[in-house]
């Protein structure tokens, strides 16, 4: 049940990264809090196989705190490399044909 939690949790937490971070044109609307649920999920599970306990403070903050710098990475990485694809799709797109 506290997966569950840890889940929905990081789904709120990379909902909310992708409006506070700048460049949401440049992917998808849920995939910051797809990532987000992923990794927190990962280290959850991680965590728990490890003997952390499920009711003990370190093992939220850790989860949470993961999914949302995953998310935040993502976010940065992805925004500079599509402006970049997109810049070379458009000259290759514009560049007049040479007929043969």
């Amino acid at each position: 049940m506290e997966l569950l939690f840890v889940a929905l949790g990081s789904i709120l937490i990379g909902l909310g990264l992708r409006y506070l971070l700048p460049g949401r044109h440049a992917y998808g609307s849920a995939l910051l809090p797809a990532v987000s649920a992923i990794v927190a999920s990962a280290v959850w599970a991680g965590l728990t196989w490890l003997g952390w306990h499920f009711d003990g403070g370190w093992i939220w903050w850790a989860s949470l705190i993961a999914g949302g710098l995953a998310s935040i990475a993502l976010a940065l990485i992805l925004v500079p490399r599509r402006k970049q694809i997109d810049e070379l799709t458009l000259q290759k797109l514009t560049r007049p044909q040479v007929s043969n």
